[in-house]
């Protein structure tokens, strides 16, 4: 049974930065194309970052580029996504996506919460 849970989130004043994980299970994690999603109240969701099987390509929304990093640690079957200089902008629910290709997946995560606020 395919599990991707995460965790991470939280408060955070514009500014601040916090790490999302997603630990995943039932699946050959190291083959799977990983990327994070996110979905703000009355917006539809969005896509953030992307990263390869072996780690080589990642890709980001423009909205994150420069200010998000995605990574992957095959070992622990965990995706990553450091998120500094944090925006009000980037409050939403962020869910991890698991698929075989570049492009969205079919598992998804059941979201994690982050609000940026003061």
């Amino acid at each position: 049974q395919v599990q991707l849970v995460e965790s991470g989130g939280g408060l955070v004043r514009p500014g601040g930065s916090l790490r999302l994980s997603c630990a995943a299970s039932g699946f050959t994690f190291s083959n799977y194309v990983m990327s994070w999603y996110r979905q703000a109240p009355g917006k539809e969701r969005e896509f953030v970052a992307r990263i390869s099987a072996p780690s080589t390509y990642t890709a980001y929304a423009d909205s994150v580029k420069g200010r998000f990093t995605i990574s992957r640690d095959n070992s622990k079957s965990t995706v990553y996504l450091q998120m500094n200089s944090l925006k009000s902008e980037d409050t939403a629910v962020y869910y991890c996506n698991a698929g075989r290709r570049w492009a969205t997946g079919d598992y998804w995560g059941q979201g994690t919460q982050v609000t940026v606020s003061s």
